[in-house]
């Protein structure tokens, strides 16, 4: 089928419809248009837009119905109207309004013919968007097929990861019908992520029974983070922690932690951290022939942990039987390792009052996530508010199926409010990676562990779901027809020069249909405004406009910097 994209002009849509299968319209510049300005609406006023809309909107819907075209009205939050924005603000409910409006027209009319979708390049925000067009359409008889993506989602590793932990944990309720995967890549490599994403859900009828909630005791279209007590730095107010996996890796020498963010200098004796510097490792049952980083904690499995002449500096991973037995224990902190069916009524009782305890939270389930979020679901239940690290074991993935499957479901665990720190456990994936994959090059010829990629993996994921910013993040459109520039060059070209920018948010955007809206989350905005022509943004000002695609990035760089948003790198 042919589906027809439009934006901004209605006469182009009516055309389309008399051609194509379905059209797609934007119902925040369908009629409406956006200036960024607030609009005082009466009642009455407001009222009068909507049969505005209605009489520039029904010549489209009527034509839908005579040739049997399908609509997808699709709501982009960075597109959101003026008319919209000053009502609802720059919100899910906004989003959700937008849309419905739209629909409303089109069942006074009989046609039934829709399919909806709610994109966000923040996937926390596009998730409660799609959440709460279900709350709606079920409170008003709606039943509409729905078209899930993240838009803006960038490329590479981030893109991926954004993607998945949007389109995945939606998918993981039961939730979408079609899907897309926008890359800022050659097309050709966003439909394989997608059939990934899908393909899982083929096998996941006969997953082990997870007992039914009855009320859930958390609000799912508003973020609100489980209040925890803090333990050493975790849980509480602190951000969610990584561990890193080195049990099945023999440790040699300080070198061997740089694949988790860690260097020795031996002249000064001293650690140096980057960014991304996991916060504990688990070793196993082996010792270190030196000593770990002091901003590191040490996991040990418990028969081993007895055995260590210092105790003070690890920690033990112990089963339920251990805890529950009366053998040694820690004096200052045990990680506790259990699944659903280990945590009963009792356990959860002791555990409750023992302030010397975080749960590491782990699974079999095919439907892991939704069993590990029961888990969750138990704890608010009994007021147990100990920290919980989310574990999760894979064997037999590809590297991007690692990516992809992790980011949702530890990231649909993150978006709900849950963990206070992440753990991935993962087989050996180059064996199953595509060796012509452009991105599988690019790291075998970096030689990068696998240490290494899931720790990078795990960081992607926190600051996909927001939870913990750790690097310069990019909001980049995928190319399309629009596009004024080389957006893939140009986005690298960015890249390159301002990823060091820890916690700076740049969009780069290939024209003005969502650029500025897109931008409404971003610091800087870099937009396609005409023939090798940008327009450079800060937040929603226009800071230049028109410049030479040649000097632009020279120019944004300025702009940051006299922000005094700029550090030199390293």
């Amino acid at each position: 089928p042919l589906i027809a994209d439009i934006h901004f002009t209605p006469n182009a849509a009516e055309i389309s419809a008399r051609i194509v299968e379905k059209v797609r319209i934007n119902p925040g510049n369908y009629v409406d248009k956006k200036k960024f300005e607030t609009i005082e609406y009466s009642d009455e006023a407001y009222y009068a837009e909507i049969d505005r809309i209605r009489e520039r909107f029904s010549p489209l819907v009527k034509i839908c119905k005579e040739y049997g075209t399908a609509m997808r009205i699709g709501t982009n939050h960075g597109s959101l109207s003026d008319r919209i924005m000053s009502r609802y603000g720059d919100t899910p409910l906004g989003m959700v309004e937008s849309a419905l409006e739209f629909v409303r027209i089109c069942e006074e009319l009989n046609y039934y013919n829709i399919v909806l979708s709610m994109k966000a390049s923040n996937p926390q925000v596009m998730i409660q968007a799609y959440r709460l067009l279900i709350t709606k359409m079920q409170d008003e008889g709606m039943n509409y097929p729905l078209h899930l993506g993240v838009t803006e989602a960038g490329g590479g590793e981030d893109g991926r990861i954004k993607s998945a932990l949007g389109i995945g944990s939606l998918l993981e309720d039961g939730i979408g019908d079609t899907i897309r995967v926008s890359l800022t890549e050659d097309p050709e490599f966003e439909a394989p992520i997608a059939i990934s994403l899908a393909n899982r859900y083929k096998s996941r009828i006969p997953h082990k029974e997870i007992e039914e909630v009855n009320r859930i005791p958390f609000d799912p279209l508003n973020y609100s983070r489980r209040r925890t007590f803090e333990a050493l730095g975790i849980g509480g107010s602190n951000v969610p922690r990584v561990f890193a996996d080195y049990s099945k890796r023999k440790i040699k020498s300080p070198k061997d932690l740089s694949d988790v963010g860690y260097s020795y200098d031996q002249v000064s004796d001293k650690w140096n951290m980057t960014d991304l510097a996991a916060d504990l490792i688990y070793l196993g049952n082996q010792n270190s022939p030196f000593d770990i980083p002091i901003g590191m904690k040490a996991v040990y499995d418990y028969e081993h942990w007895l055995k260590l002449e210092d105790k003070n500096k690890s920690f033990p991973l112990m089963s339920v039987e251990d805890y529950l037995s009366d053998n040694q224990k820690s004096d200052t902190l045990s990680f506790i390792q259990l699944d659903i069916e280990l945590l009963n009524q009792a356990l959860m009782v002791k555990i409750k009052n023992d302030k010397k305890v975080i749960i590491v939270l782990v699974t079999s389930n095919l439907h892991g996530m939704a069993e590990q979020r029961r888990v969750f679901m138990k704890l608010l239940e009994n007021d147990v508010k100990k920290p919980v690290i989310i574990k999760r074991s894979y064997e037999n993935l590809n590297l991007d199926e690692l990516r992809l499957y992790s980011s949702t479901d530890v990231g649909a665990l993150l978006i709900d409010g849950f963990g206070d720190g992440v753990w991935l456990q993962a087989n050996d994936f180059w064996e199953k990676a595509d060796q012509n994959d452009i991105y599988v090059k690019n790291l075998i010829r970096k030689k990068e562990s696998n240490e290494s990629l899931i720790n990078r993996t795990l960081f992607g994921i926190l600051q996909a779901a927001r939870v913990r910013i750790s690097k310069t993040e990019y909001i980049a459109c995928p190319s399309c027809g629009r596009t004024l520039f080389d957006l893939q060059e140009t986005t690298e070209m960015i890249r390159k020069r301002t990823e060091h920018l820890k916690g700076v948010k740049i969009a780069i955007m290939g024209c003005i249909v969502n650029g500025p809206g897109e931008m409404a989350d971003a610091d800087y905005g870099y937009v396609g405004s005409g023939i090798d022509k940008i327009t450079l943004y800060r937040g929603k000002d226009i800071v230049q406009r028109n410049i030479n695609a040649e000097f632009a990035v020279d120019s944004l760089i300025d702009i940051i910097k006299g922000d005094e948003n700029w550090v030199e790198p390293e």
